[in-house]
Formats: C-alpha cells, structure tokens, sequence
C-alpha cells in the first residue's frame, strides 16, 4: 500500500491551499532551478531511469520520448501538453488541474526544459470549464512570482499558453490535438512524420498526457530509485486510479502500480457493491480497452503488462466496474454509440464500421438478431482494429470483441428468449384469429 509521505499528489481531494503559497508550502517548486542547472541531459537521463512510462493510455517510457526531440535544429521547440481527458471513465486529469495545478506548471518547464522547448500550450478539453479557469489561475500566479516567463528565476525562458477545446473525443489523439492547436479540424494527421520531427507549426514538438508531465518534479527531487520502487519491472511509479461503478465509494486515488485489484478496491472503495460474489466484469483502463470478467481480474496486478496478458490493457486506469445487475450487452451498446459519434469520418472501416457496429449492439440488446450476426459482427470488429489512421477504430472494436469473447452466452440467450416471445405471440395471435 502506498503511504502518505509517497504521495506525489497531495491535493488531489481539494482540501488544501491550492494556491502557490499552498503548494510551495507542500514541496512544490524547490530545487527547480538546481535540476536546470545540471543541464537538458540530466534531466532525461533521470525520467529514464525512473522507469517511468507514459500515462495518458499508451505506456510508451516518457524519457525515451522525450530524448526523440532534436537536440541541434533552428526551429523552435514545443511541449504540448494533452489535457483533453475524454475518454469515458477517465476523471484524473481533471483533478490535478482544478486542486494540484502547480505540479503540473512545474513539470512543464522542466519538461520544456529537457526538451529545449521555451514554449508550452496545455490542450484543455471543452467542457473543463473550472479546471481550466483554476490552471489559469495558477500559472499567472507563476507569472508574478517570476516562475514563468522572459527572465524568470530558473535561467529558461518559458511561456505556458492555454487553449481550450471543442469538445471533441478526436482530439485526446495527439495528431489531431496539433490540428485543432493550428486552428484546423480536429483530424488525425497520418504518420510518419512524427510530432517529433513534425509537429505543431510544422516543427518538433512533444505531446504529453498531464499525468505524466505533473510527476516530473517529484521523481527529480526524490530520486529515479525512488520512483522505480513501486510497481512491477516494467510497471515502475504510482498511478492516479479513477473507479467508478458499482463500488461503494468511487474515487480518484494515487497507489502504487502493480496493485492487486481486489486490494485496490477494497482499499480505497469499500468493496464491491452487494459483495465480491456480485461482481460481474470490469473494464480496467477506460472505455477503449477490453472488458475483464469477474474471475480473471478480481487478483490481477493493476499495470500495463499484467492486464495486457488478459488481452486488455491499463490504459489511462479509469476502472469501470460493474456488478450482476448490469445489462452487460447494453452497456457496450452503449459505448458503440459514442465511438460512432465521435468518428471524425477520416477513414473508412471507421466512418462506416462504427455505425454499423452500433446498428448490430442496438438489435442484440433486444435480442432481435440471429446467432451467426455475432460471429460477423466479430469479424467487422477485427476489419476496422489496425485498419485506421488513428486508434479510434481499434477503441470502438474493443469492447465489442470483450463482450463477444467474455460474454457470447448471454447474447446468445438473448436472441433465443426474443425468439421464444415472438414464436409464442405469434401463436397466440393465431388462435384468436
């Protein structure tokens, strides 16, 4: 179990001082400008033996992202910071911004810094009305404390921009962030080039989910060794956790990684609502990875390796869990219908699959299908997963194929109890006639 003193997050809830003051008061801000000083190198060298890997879905090892960035080009540099937290279930980005704001101001500019970045723009989703006015907030704070800014006390010059969303799903994909940053719809931008030789403005930039970034400061000052402490090899650091559903007290809650799900839980919600004997599935990285039964997930280390072995994924940790009394098909019908809203209708298996999928899900929700459409809408799935510019085609093939791989007796019971009722009120229609 992660203590207290670990915590990177010590604001997550609200109920300190946000403000600078508050922050500093916290830890916040002390040594930046020593960490500067040992020079762009150091700096990835540490995030690198830190272990630390990315934390907006991917995983991909930050560092090694970050040593991407050209060290020697005339154009100028950008972090971008990936603040459009859509993904459904996901709601801890959103807390580090409206409580904990300054870890994440920190980690930009030292971020920036590594990168030889003096510009950073934090991509806020649309309806983060209040995280962003609090974000603002805290970085003029940092303007007039000579944090930020031409000439300011670390010796990097460092402008922090906000730009504020649409409202568009498309635009947690990093590519189509950097369209929508540019004034351009938010589509997906084909690769290669990459964001590291040709971002935004068509120069290197770096994309980072808030998570990631807001640690940075905290792995500096405590040490790599610190920080790969926790988890799993491979798996190292704490996680911000986001459990919603059917647990008695669904919360945002820092632990460690690697944490066993029933711990995690149990820990932290109160357990299971009704009992673990009520637990159904979970889906444990937000909505675009593959659901988990109850048998397979109830002891599983909560990290990428682990859950990737179950043919799901960690993703963004945004557990979703769900006792017997869910509608298992209707709530993947669900998730269909908003993949298929939210296609930017770039490529084709996406623009058309995903409404095609849905139309299916609506029918077996009913049970009004026939049993070998479960076995096409199978393959559909597998047609579109690879097949597109961006991920959104595999995050909409997902959980349709969790549900068919986990859950295909309940569809198929489905269909045969639709198929009794209508034989039987068709008899009945043909004896009062």
């Amino acid at each position: 179990m992660l203590q207290d003193k670990d915590r990177i997050f010590t604001n997550i809830y609200g109920l300190k001082d946000k403000s600078l003051k508050g922050a500093m008061s916290r830890g916040a801000w002390s040594g930046t400008k020593g960490f500067i000083d040992k020079g762009h190198d150091w700096v990835i060298d540490q995030v690198k033996a830190s272990g630390l890997r990315g934390r907006g879905g991917a995983g991909f090892p930050t560092g090694l992202k970050w040593s991407f960035m050209p060290k020697a080009d005339e154009r100028p540099s950008y972090l971008v910071i990936n603040a459009d937290e859509s993904e459904p279930g996901t709601c801890k980005d959103r807390d580090i911004m409206r409580h904990d704001p300054h870890t994440l101001i920190e980690g930009c500019l030292i971020a920036g810094f590594a990168m030889r970045a003096h510009v950073c723009y934090i991509y806020v989703r649309g309806e983060y009305i209040r995280e962003r006015e609090a974000l603002e907030a805290a970085i003029q704070e940092c303007y007039d404390a000579g944090l930020l800014g031409k000439n300011n006390k670390h010796g990097w010059d460092y402008e922090i921009y906000v730009h504020h969303g649409a409202g568009a799903y498309i635009c947690g994909e990093e590519t189509a962030l950097l369209e929508s940053l540019e004034g351009k719809k938010g589509q997906p931008r084909l690769k290669p080039p990459f964001p590291a030789n040709m971002g935004l403005y068509g120069c290197p930039t770096t994309v980072n989910n808030v998570e990631s970034v807001a640690v940075v400061p905290t792995i500096l000052r405590r040490g790599p060794d610190w920080f790969a402490s926790f988890g799993k090899e491979n798996n190292r650091g704490t996680k911000l956790f986001c459990i919603s559903g059917h647990v008695e007290r669904p919360c945002t809650v820092e632990e460690e990684m690697s944490i066993p799900f029933r711990e995690l839980i149990e820990r932290h919600c109160g357990g299971v609502r009704g009992g673990w004997d009520n637990l159904l599935a979970v889906i444990p990285g937000g909505s675009s990875v593959r659901m988990v039964p109850a048998e397979q997930i109830i002891d599983t280390p909560m990290d990428f390796d682990s859950l990737s072995a179950l043919k799901s994924g960690l993703g963004t940790a945004a557990v979703i869990v769900m006792d017997q009394s869910t509608d298992i098909i209707k709530a993947i019908a669900r998730l269909a219908a908003f993949y298929k809203h939210e296609s930017c209708g770039q490529c084709t298996p996406c623009r058309e699959g995903t409404g095609w999928m849905w139309r299916v899900m609506e029918r077996m929700v009913e049970g009004r299908a026939e049993k070998r459409e479960i076995d096409m809408l199978f393959e559909v799935t597998k047609q579109i997963e690879g097949h597109t510019i961006c991920a959104l085609g595999d995050a909409a093939a997902w959980p349709i194929q969790g549900l068919i791989t986990h859950f295909r007796p309940v569809i198929e019971k489905r269909i045969d109890d639709y198929t009794y009722r209508s034989d039987k009120d068709g008899r009945v229609l043909e004896a009062a006639e």
